[in-house]
Parts: C-alpha cells; sequence; structure tokens
C-alpha cells in the first residue's frame, strides 16, 4: 500500500468540509456528477480517506494525545511553554473547549466521516464488480467506524452523520452508546465485504480482521462480551494471525505488516508530504539528524515502574536514558516504538500501529472473565515477553492483573485511555498522578462547533 500512497496525497483534497467543520458539507475539487462513476474513482476517493487517517488531528498527533497523554502512559515532556502547554493541560484536565489540538482531532475526524459519507452514498447505483463494490463500501464502513469510535470515547456526545450533509440539515448530539450500537451494524457489514488479505500495492488496507478486531473492541466497550468472544474467536480461528516469537520484531520500517499485525496506518518518507512525525515528537535527542526532537508524549515514571524485572518489551518501548552528540548519557524518558533514521525533519517512514493479534488475545480473556483459559491467553503474551505465568493465585483482582498486561504489551499505541473507561479505573489509576486533581469521562467539544450549532449541549 505504500506504493499508492503517493495517489493519496493528490487526492487527500478530493473531497474536503467547509468552514463549518461537524457540518460534514463536501467541497469537491472536481465535479462530483462526473467522478464517482468509474472502478478508478472511488479507489481514489477510498484512498482519500485513507490519507486522511495520517493527519495530525488523528493518527498523526490528536489521537495519541488523547488516548494516551490524557492516561497514566506518557505526559508532555519538560516543555510546557508556547504550543507544548495545550499538551500539558490535556495530560492534566485543565484543558477548555478552545485547545487547538482537540479543536483539530475533531474537524480532521469529521472530514474523514464526510470522506466516507459520499463514497457510500454515492457507490450502491453505480455498475462496479461486485467483489469492488463489496471491497470498497467495507474500507468505508470500517476507516468510519475507526474514527467514530474514537471520537465516541473521546467526547461521547456528538453529532451521528452517516449520509452527505445537506444545507438545512439539523445535527443531532447522541451519546456514546448510540454511536457505539451503530458501529456494531456497520462494522459486522463491514468485515462481511472484505477480503481476508491482500497481495502486491494493496497490502496495509482494511482487512475482516481489521473490522472483526474493531468490532470486538465496540462490542466489550457495551459490555457484550459474549458476542465479543464469537467475534475474537473467529479472527484466531480464520484470519491467520500470530504472535511474533520476538517482541522486537514488531518494530521498525522493516517490519511493517508483519504476521502479527491487523491493521496499520501507512506512512511513507520522501518529502512528499506522507511521512510521519513520530521519531521527532516522540525523541528527547535535539542531536537527530534532524536536529528537532521535542521529546512529546514522554512515558511518565508510572509507566517505567509498570514493567516487571526481565520484561523483554522494556527496551524495546521505551527508554530513560539517551547519549547525546558529545557521547554523554543523558537521563530522558522516551518513547522507542517509532524511532527510525530521518533525513528530513517530520518525515519518517514509520507506519502507526492500530490494531495487532496481542490485543486480540488479551481481549478474549477479557471477554471470558477469570478463567483457566483467560490465563492461558494472558500467559501466551507474558511468555514472549520473557516472563512467568501467572494464575488466579498471583496477587490483584483478574482486572488489575488483565490491565497492567494490557498497559506494558500495549503501551503507547492508543489503547491506555479506553481500557481505562472501559475497566472503570480512570479514576483508581489517575488519582495516583500527583499532578491531577480532577478526572473528565469526556473532553470538550470545541466552542467553534458550539457557536456554529447553537442546539449543542457542551460537555
Amino acid at each position: 500500500m505504500k506504493r499508492i500512497l503517493y495517489i493519496m496525497l493528490c487526492t487527500a483534497l478530493l473531497t474536503g468540509c467547509s468552514e463549518e467543520f461537524t457540518d460534514l458539507a463536501p467541497i469537491s475539487n472536481r465535479n462530483e456528477a462526473d467522478f464517482y462513476n468509474a472502478p478508478e474513482d472511488f479507489e481514489v476517493a477510498i484512498n482519500a480517506s485513507y490519507a486522511g487517517l495520517q493527519s495530525t488531528g488523528i493518527y498523526g498527533r490528536g489521537y495519541w494525545t488523547m488516548f494516551e497523554m490524557r492516561s497514566d502512559n506518557t505526559d508532555q515532556g519538560p516543555d510546557a511553554t508556547g504550543l507544548a502547554r495545550q499538551y500539558t493541560e490535556i495530560n492534566s484536565f485543565t484543558e477548555d473547549a478552545l485547545n487547538e489540538q482537540i479543536t483539530a482531532a475533531w474537524s480532521e475526524s469529521y472530514r474523514v466521516i464526510a470522506n466516507c459519507n459520499v463514497i457510500l452514498d454515492r457507490i450502491p447505483p453505480i455498475e462496479l464488480d461486485a467483489e469492488l463494490k463489496n471491497r470498497i463500501t467495507g474500507e468505508a464502513l470500517f476507516i468510519r467506524s475507526l474514527v467514530y469510535y474514537h471520537m465516541a470515547i473521546g467526547f461521547g456526545n456528538i453529532p451521528l452523520q452517516l449520509t452527505p450533509f445537506v444545507s438545512g440539515d439539523e445535527l443531532v448530539q447522541v451519546d456514546e452508546t448510540t454511536i457505539l450500537q451503530q458501529l456494531v451494524t456497520d462494522l459486522t457489514e463491514a468485515e462481511a465485504n472484505l477480503p481476508v488479505s491482500y497481495s502486491g500495492n494493496q497490502v496495509g488496507k482494511a482487512t475482516k480482521g481489521a473490522a472483526a478486531t474493531l468490532l470486538a473492541k465496540v462490542l466489550l466497550t457495551l459490555g457484550n462480551n459474549s458476542e465479543a468472544e464469537t467475534v475474537l474467536r473467529r479472527i484466531i480461528g480464520n484470519y491467520g494471525y500470530e504472535l511474533l516469537p520476538n517482541y522486537a520484531d514488531l518494530w521498525g520500517v522493516a517490519n511493517e505488516n508483519n504476521a502479527e499485525s491487523i491493521f496499520e496506518v501507512q506512512y511513507i518518507s520522501g518529502g512528499i508530504g506522507q511521512g510521519s512525525v513520530f521519531t521527532n515528537d516522540f525523541s528527547p535527542s535535539t542531536d537527530l539528524q534532524t536536529g528537532a526532537g521535542f521529546g512529546r508524549n514522554r512515558p511518565t515514571i508510572s509507566m517505567q515502574e509498570a514493567y516487571e524485572d526481565g520484561d523483554l518489551r522494556y527496551e524495546v518501548s521505551m527508554g530513560a536514558t539517551y547519549i547525546n552528540a558529545e557521547g554523554e548519557v543523558v537521563e530522558a524518558r522516551h518513547v522507542r516504538k517509532y524511532q527510525s533514521d530521518l533525513a528530513i525533519e517530520n518525515d519518517s517512514d514509520i507506519n502507526f500501529v492500530v490494531f495487532r493479534y496481542a490485543d486480540v488475545l488479551l481481549m478474549l480473556a477479557e471477554a471470558l472473565g477469570e478463567s483457566s483459559e483467560s490465563y492461558d491467553l494472558i500467559n501466551e503474551v507474558r511468555n514472549r515477553a520473557g516472563l512467568p505465568d501467572i494464575d488466579a493465585s498471583t496477587p490483584g483482582t483478574f482486572q488489575d492483573k488483565l490491565l497492567q498486561e494490557r498497559r506494558v504489551e500495549l503501551a503507547f499505541e492508543n489503547h491506555r485511555w479506553p481500557d481505562l473507561k472501559r475497566f472503570g479505573a480512570v479514576n483508581k489509576v489517575l488519582e495516583a498522578e500527583d499532578f491531577i486533581t480532577d478526572t473528565r469521562e469526556y473532553f470538550f467539544i470545541p466552542q467553534r462547533e458550539i457557536d456554529i450549532n447553537p442546539n449543542f449541549v457542551q460537555n
């Protein structure tokens, strides 16, 4: 898929949004009546939706700000001035409705939703090969669901728009549960329509496994554990994923889209506007080739202490020191999962891993509840990390043990905040962070959306 990303650069502006981003009103740069007719038109349009996932407000920066930095996993780092102050406020629950990072997450998420809505509206009457039509429909449903999942968890009380916005439409907020229930329907259809895998330059697109993994996560969030179990067993039995023997082999440009990977947001370097910023944002060093390490998304002390002695994931996932240009060892906690060699600042080839098979195993343990099988699933993940088995006699509740395992296995992959919410552990966990005086379940709706839509109710 990386080989088709250059197309996205040309097509990402195919459908934009009006100034009123939440109004979901696409403004096409081409004549829409003449455009959505041929197979290649829909390929171009769905590629633009994939490109939208790269954007700063979504996986480029917004989602890890909302789901990692909001949690106890990471913080802004040593710089809390200027633009960095907005990250510090998000980390400490002191941001307001004018926060630019949260506003970008909202507006760019709805831009992708608008793209997908147009595709889903235009494709039914067009005469296309049935397999192609089903696949593109499944891709659009998956991408839209992925974005709506983040918006539902992050904001809760949001408009659910499933068709292209028409001037005069009234946007009505619905609660998180209503959003998630819609996603169950959409992801079930997406899984049915998508292929198990791809080959060649299509590798990296949404698959049955990707749709099913998100579906299982949604079902667990809704408390439908038995239904989630059915979906998770289908993933394990039918879709061909496996744990890689070595945790370190999950990371780095050479290991992208591996046998454990279920879905990744694809990035490509080369100065064409498709590179990722993770190496620069997460590096503590100002001695990168590009001279710009910002130290953002810094692991907290409690994150560092969460790893058991001998856990092979620690050195792969994060570091506590780095060596500067003078050869000196400098103390600086930082994320290592997204390190890469850079020729151009903020232009890394490294992908963002959204879903992988270890998450599926741990979700199945969650769906089952405490049992010998659930401990076997947890221990399969632990043993890969060089750690011994745990069981019912190991100190702590089953929920605490599972949440701990999810924390260290999936660190810095945008799962921690949804996990804390799903496990009902936000206050219990975050009250231990001495810089937090109060917590909130949802982010504020951006003030510009309240101003544009006077019927909206602020969180």
